[in-house]
Formats: structure tokens, C-alpha cells, sequence
């Protein structure tokens, strides 16, 4: 092969490092003992909390030994070109699929936060706009589902309302995979549609809002005490799409937290029971995420920053008229195939995202506090 100019990963890069794979093992080996004794058994939240670590720990250990398969393909057909053999369109080919392994894996290392590996719970909101920001806030939910099928990732709408002629006045949609809130958590925000209104008789441009908020499912988590005595409770009867039961029972939750104002509703079940439990797993959520953001205002207040909330704020634009680009405010990164966007291929903003974060955190890391006098 001429002009070969792959270099062959050093030893350093194989995988191991942050991918800890001895750890990772180790706490693989120590779970399976741990699920092995009855008192484990006996507490079936604590079993399902140590499963699921258990299988996102196996993820990470099956990545790291896909990695290291491709490397080991790449450093072979490396070895045989540089030998003379006519290797060229296999080396090439293996590089790639490592390139883009390693991209996709990527994400999985930017993710560090405490809750970056639960499951998330996605709620769309249209702004003000009537059925043009109703179909958009419908889109959203769309581009949403696309990215979680793409996956592998189960999603379930938990609660829908429909708009008065077309999309949706609200939506919640329950995502469930590995590192699902850690992916998508930069997605908070609104998002900004411009296009030739479908609507509009005369063909016009018009400009739409939605917002959508991102929160953990915690459901397991003990830090969320919720005391029932705070909660109002409302039954109801399930409307739009949902089956013969709609309008027939009432099956629907609508759950007040008083003390904190927060309604939740939950109507995808035909068990007024399962609507309760998911109900209460958005309000953990939402109660959670109202935590964490005082929590994080406190921090910034005691360093003497000035931190934009970023509910309310246009993190994205998607133009698709008068020409196609998928920008995000936040990072610069864009795409012209916004009809890909729409359609779930999202990697690269969330990926874009996740990076910006990381810098972000560092540069805050590195600002000197002053010392007490």
C-alpha cells in the first residue's frame, strides 16, 4: 500500500485507562456475590438498584472489549501493509469502524455526573403561537422518540394533551436506556422553528416556540422524601389518543404538590393504580430537579458568578425556510440536513454539548475562591 500514513495507536491507548476495565470487573465479580445473599432479596428496591448497576457495568465492559477488537483488526492490517501486503481498502475500512466506535464511545466518557446514567423523563411544551407552536412542540416530541428508537431505547408517553387543531399542548415521554438523562440533559431549553406555515393559507413564514424540560428518573432515589399529606389528587377521564378506555373511566392522575405548586398528570395507563405510580415517579423528578437548581444557585451565589437559568432561554433554531440549518445557540455547532434533525440524528449536538459542559466545568473549577479573612 503507498502512501500509507495510519500510525499505530501506542499501548497507552488501548483500552483500559478511564474505561478501568480491571474495576469495572472487579465491582462486576462483587455485585454478583452481593445479589447472591437473602437479605439483598428480601428488599426488592435494593435488588433492582444492584441489577441495573450490575448491567450498566456489563455495557461498559462490552464496549471496552469492542474497542480493543477493532484496535487489534486496525494494528494487524497496519502490520500487514507495512510488510507490502495490498491491504489498503480493508485498513481503511477497520479504521473507520474504529473512528467511529470511538466517537460514539466518546459520549459515554463525558458523562460524569451523579444521575448521567438513569433513565429520563422528557416533557414538551409549546409557547405562545396557538397551532403552529402546537405542531412544533408535536415535532419535537417526534425528533425525541427517533432518537431513543435509534438507540435501542425504549420510550412511552406517560401523558398527552392534545392541541385545538393540530400537535400537542403538552406531552410527557418516559425514555428508558443507559445514560438516557446524560445524553439529553443539554437539551433543556426552548426551540425555535422557522418555516412556511403548513397553516397559512397565504404561504407565509412564521416563527414557533417549544419548550422542553429534562429531568432523572429517581424514582429509586431516598434523597426525594415526599410527604403524602402535601399531595391533592384528582381523578379524571383520559382524552385524545389512548385506546377504548378514553372517556370511559377515570383513569387519569392529576397530582398537586402544594407546598411546592408543581401538577403532574399521568393518563397512558387504563389502571388508575399504574397512573399513580407514574405520576408520583414525574413529581420525584420534577421535586429533584427544583432541588438541584437551588442547590445550584446557592453554589454560584457563594463564588460570586452570575449563572443564566436556562429555562426560557433559545438554546437551538431549526430554519427551514428560506434555507435548511440546524444551529445551536449554546456551542455554534450546526447541520443543513435539518430534516436528518427532525428525524432523530441528534448525536452530534448532544455530543457538541457534552463537550462545551466539560469545558466549562473546568474553567470553573480553575477560577481562585477568595479566602475567608
Amino acid at each position: 500500500m503507498r502512501n500509507a500514513s495510519v500510525r499505530s495507536p501506542t499501548r497507552s491507548a488501548r483500552c483500559g485507562g478511564s474505561f478501568d476495565v480491571e474495576g469495572k470487573s472487579a465491582a462486576v465479580a462483587d455485585l454478583d456475590e452481593r445479589l447472591t445473599r437473602p437479605e439483598v432479596w428480601s428488599a426488592p428496591e435494593q435488588a433492582a438498584r444492584l441489577r441495573k448497576e450490575r448491567a450498566r457495568l456489563l455495557t461498559a465492559l462490552a464496549v471496552a472489549e469492542r474497542l480493543k477488537t477493532l484496535l487489534d483488526e486496525a494494528e494487524t492490517l497496519l502490520e500487514l501493509a507495512r510488510e507490502g501486503e495490498d491491504v489498503g481498502a480493508e485498513l481503511a475500512t477497520a479504521v473507520g469502524a474504529l473512528s467511529t466506535r470511538v466517537e460514539e464511545t466518546e459520549l459515554d466518557t463525558l458523562l460524569t455526573g451523579e444521575y448521567d446514567a438513569t433513565d429520563a423523563i422528557l416533557e414538551v411544551h409549546p409557547g405562545a403561537g396557538g397551532t403552529e407552536s402546537q405542531d412544533w412542540a408535536q415535532m419535537l416530541l417526534r425528533m425525541y422518540s427517533r432518537w431513543a428508537e435509534s438507540r435501542g431505547y425504549q420510550s412511552e408517553i406517560l401523558d398527552w394533551q392534545d392541541g385545538d387543531e393540530a400537535g400537542i399542548k403538552s406531552a410527557t415521554l418516559s425514555i428508558r436506556g443507559p445514560n438516557a438523562y446524560g445524553y439529553l440533559k443539554g437539551e433543556r431549553g426552548v426551540h425555535r422553528l422557522v418555516r412556511i406555515s403548513p397553516y397559512d393559507a397565504q404561504g407565509r413564514r412564521h416563527t414557533s416556540f417549544a419548550s422542553v424540560e429534562i429531568l432523572p428518573d429517581v424514582e429509586d432515589d431516598l434523597t426525594v422524601q415526599i410527604d403524602d399529606k402535601d399531595l391533592r389528587v384528582d381523578t379524571y377521564r383520559a382524552s385524545g389518543a389512548g385506546g377504548q378506555h378514553v372517556n370511559k373511566t377515570e383513569s387519569a392522575i392529576r397530582i398537586t404538590h402544594v407546598p411546592s405548586g408543581i401538577v403532574v398528570a399521568c393518563q397512558a395507563e387504563r389502571s388508575q393504580h399504574r397512573n399513580r405510580d407514574s405520576a408520583m415517579k414525574i413529581l420525584r423528578a420534577k421535586l429533584f430537579a427544583l432541588a438541584q437548581q437551588e442547590a445550584d444557585e446557592k453554589r454560584a451565589r457563594e463564588v460570586g458568578e452570575k449563572k443564566r437559568i436556562e429555562w426560557g432561554s433559545q438554546i437551538r433554531s431549526y430554519v427551514l425556510a428560506p434555507y435548511r440549518l440546524v444551529k445551536d445557540h449554546r456551542t455554534s455547532y450546526e447541520v443543513g440536513a435539518a430534516d436528518r434533525v427532525l428525524d432523530g440524528d441528534l448525536d452530534g449536538f448532544l455530543r457538541s454539548t457534552l463537550l462545551a459542559r466539560r469545558e466549562e466545568g473546568r474553567e470553573s473549577s480553575a477560577v481562585p475562591r477568595e479566602s475567608p479573612s
